[in-house]
């Protein structure tokens, strides 16, 4: 093994937390900034003997996992992990990981965010000057897990709104009131936004859940509602949601989130852009300066800790790698 591992990073990424990459040759990792599409990416990968790679939302889908060493990390700079293929990567012997809690306070607060400007009307692009402050509406938190759980907390004791969460998992009732300040948790989507004037999505992105808000749980949610999603734009049947907000089914949209980053509209005629309920930023929710410094730093810890062999330590999305790779040297 060479005293300095070189480890590509995805150049938004780079840009975010430079400082703490640069460092990393102090730790004996030689971070390269690199082109984020996978071809380029591999290139680079090839050229430079890299065994480890920090990456963003982008999918990944074949190249990258050839040109990685066995043994190698895919590192998520982030906590999605939908456009990684967890299969492929185990399959040549490489470790993915993301990095959970790091950006959860700055994802709720990009969602407040959201829903303030919504309730104020600060962009501007409706025909009316009279805002509602929040105190006493009902927000619908739909998945709650550390995220929900942290907008649920400043929602309903910073805000005084009335806080109902959404969650399939099994959860001990009174510890989130107590502990988040949930008014109640239930199970069904109808029932969590009956009566609600905010709906916030905080589910991750797996198939169970794709287009998961769909005509018919959208015409659930109250007239005069405002959809929030911080989380991934596929999550969202965005064909639908043009529907309801072009005919006022909804009040509007906040969406930090699509389901094409850049954003491109899933349908002739259903551009989200040209309507005037909508307001859209381009998945920037984890970006604060905090944020990314600990983003950077728990993907370049993640590596480490591969090199270092102590994988019970590491944010791990496929733990199946380790019998894979066990299995690998017994044959």
């Amino acid at each position: 093994m060479s005293a300095q591992e070189v480890v590509v990073v995805t150049e938004p990424e780079y840009r975010k937390a430079e400082d703490a990459f640069l460092a990393a040759a102090g730790r004996g990792l030689r971070c390269l900034c690199a082109p984020h599409p996978e071809e380029q990416l591999a290139g680079v990968v090839r050229e430079h003997g890299a065994r480890h790679a920090i990456l963003g939302v982008e999918k990944y889908e074949e190249e990258l996992y050839a040109a990685l060493p066995a043994g190698g990390v895919l590192a998520r700079f982030g906590v999605g992990f939908d456009g990684l293929d967890l299969a492929r990567a185990t399959a040549a012997g490489l470790y993915c990981t993301n990095t959970p809690g790091v950006l959860d306070r700055s994802v709720a607060e990009h969602t407040l965010a959201l829903m303030l400007a919504a309730a104020r009307n600060v962009c501007g692009r409706e025909n009316r000057v009279v805002g509602a402050e929040l105190a006493g509406l009902k927000l619908a938190v739909i998945g709650c897990g550390a995220i929900g759980c942290r907008v649920a907390a400043i929602a309903s004791r910073g805000l005084g709104m009335n806080v109902t969460g959404c969650e399939v998992r099994d959860l001990d009732v009174a510890a989130m009131k107590r502990e988040h300040g949930f008014g109640d948790v239930v199970e069904e989507f109808e029932e969590a936004v009956d009566g609600a004037d905010f709906v916030s999505l905080h589910l991750p992105l797996v198939d169970a859940t794709r287009g998961f808000l769909n005509a018919s749980r959208i015409a659930a949610i109250p007239p005069g509602a405002w959809l929030l999603n911080t989380a991934r734009g596929g999550l969202v049947d965005e064909e639908a949601l043009h529907a309801a907000l072009s005919t006022g089914q909804l009040a509007g949209a906040a969406l930090d989130v699509t389901v094409h980053e850049p954003y491109e509209p899933v349908a002739a005629g259903a551009d989200l852009r040209e309507l005037p309920n909508t307001i859209m930023t381009p998945h920037v929710g984890s970006s604060t300066v905090q944020a990314c410094r600990r983003m950077a730093a728990r993907s370049l810890e993640n590596v480490l800790l591969a090199r270092s062999g102590e994988h019970s330590q590491m944010d791990l999305l496929n733990p199946e790698v380790l019998e894979h790779r066990i299995e690998e040297k017994r044959t």
